[in-house]
């Protein structure tokens, strides 16, 4: 997918670091993404979650929170009211260039931050909040900082690690940190949740999940991760949280009414990055793009797949129609088909030696040892009356036309 690299301007004076996954076609809505404690945007959840929801054409933004990544602001005096803010400001930018309302998901803290926020953003603006691996008991997580906390309450700062990194804490981030009831703001909330959670997850316990689930009002759901550890550090993990959580939030962003569906024939419209579209037809939608190697994003086939493709399935289409109408023994077919754009030099039929002809190769595949030789013959015979290879091989003219 397209990534846009984008600052989100704070109320404090600095900005905030953000990446922007752009779907390759039309938007259908948006979503931010807030990571987990002392990660950043980078992390392996933000990436794949963002980029899922883009694929279904959700545009969603991933953001460092305050002194981490490359956002501004000093972290260890932010705590978890900065991290709300943060989230607010986030949603405020997605509100004004996208216009509402908008899915919040989060993760482990992060997760904990989008429930808070929700809160306070107002439902009108919110579609629906996810979280995965998130606390309910906020104040939980300074238990993951090693260092002497009643030192810093003492004297007003110190150093500490967090998951190995060297940070230096104020007492109004411990203070910021503990001032939540999250179990009391997750009840206040009107709006979808989606609570996803690892029963071995031995950094916030899955009593968790059960916490802010039974806190949540309907419409909620639970998904078990399995497995999965806290940071979702297996690619399969995050990945199908990532496709649940995309599934379940295109639910709350249906389709705007005013996309193209034609009656007939197909609508293409130009979409985001160097080449990605997206293609139209009376009941279906989906994308086209060109590989990486030419500039594309590779979120889609290209035009030439779909020429391919046209000719393969026509023909396998044919070819099962006739055999069920005469009753052979026919178990499917494998059809492949390549381009050549120079068939000139090799081709046999051409009115000029030099013309520059193309030619598409289609290579059937007949399954199932019931057919006799006569009837693979026949299947072959009827593969070329398939109503697209007609049409390729007719005299196909195109007429353009410009639409005011």
């Amino acid at each position: 997918m397209p990534t846009e690299q984008i600052t989100i301007a704070t109320t404090r004076g600095y900005d905030l670091a953000g990446a922007l996954e752009m779907p390759t076609g039309l938007v259908r809505g948006a979503a931010v993404f807030a990571h987990c404690f002392t990660c950043t945007k980078q992390s392996k959840a933000a990436v794949e979650v963002t980029r899922a929801l883009a694929r279904q054409g959700i545009a969603t933004l991933r953001f460092d929170f305050t002194g981490l990544g490359g956002s501004g602001g000093d972290f260890g005096r932010a705590g978890f009211a900065s991290d709300i803010e943060d989230l607010v400001a986030s949603a405020d930018h997605l509100c004004t260039r996208f216009g509402g309302p908008i899915l919040m998901i989060g993760h482990s803290l992060g997760g904990a931050a989008v429930l808070a926020a929700a809160d306070m953003i107002g439902h009108d603006r919110i579609a629906g909040v996810a979280t995965i691996g998130a606390p309910s008991d906020v104040p939980h997580v300074l238990g993951n900082i090693n260092g002497d906390l009643a030192a810093i309450e003492r004297d007003g700062q110190g150093k500490v690690t967090i998951g190995g990194r060297a940070f230096h804490l104020s007492r109004e981030f411990l203070d910021k940190t503990r001032a939540i009831d999250l179990p009391e703001v997750v009840g206040r909330l009107r709006l979808p949740i989606l609570i996803a959670h690892s029963p071995t997850d031995q950094i916030v316990g899955i009593e968790n999940a059960s916490a802010l689930y039974e806190a949540a009002r309907h419409p909620k759901s639970f998904i078990s991760l399995g497995e999965a550890d806290h940071l979702l550090t297996r690619a399969d993990d995050a990945h199908f949280i990532a496709d649940i959580i995309a599934a379940w939030g295109a639910r709350y962003l249906p389709m705007k009414a005013d996309w193209p569906h034609p009656e007939n024939g197909v609508v293409v419209c130009t979409g985001h990055g160097k080449f990605g579209t997206e293609v139209h037809t009376p009941s279906h939608r989906f994308v086209a793009d060109e590989p990486r190697g030419h500039g594309g994003d590779d979120t889609g086939p290209t035009p030439y797949d779909l020429l391919n493709a046209a000719l393969g399935t026509c023909t396998a289409m044919t070819m099962k129609m006739y055999a069920d109408r005469k009753g052979l023994p026919f178990e499917g077919a494998r059809v492949a088909v390549t381009h050549e754009r120079d068939h000139g030099r090799d081709c046999d039929h051409c009115e000029e030696d030099d013309a520059k002809v193309q030619a598409l190769h289609r290579e059937i595949t007949l399954l199932g040892d019931g057919l006799t030789a006569e009837q693979r013959d026949r299947l072959i015979e009827i593969a070329d009356k398939c109503p697209v290879h007609r049409t390729l091989e007719g005299s196909l003219h195109i007429h353009t036309t410009r639409s005011e």
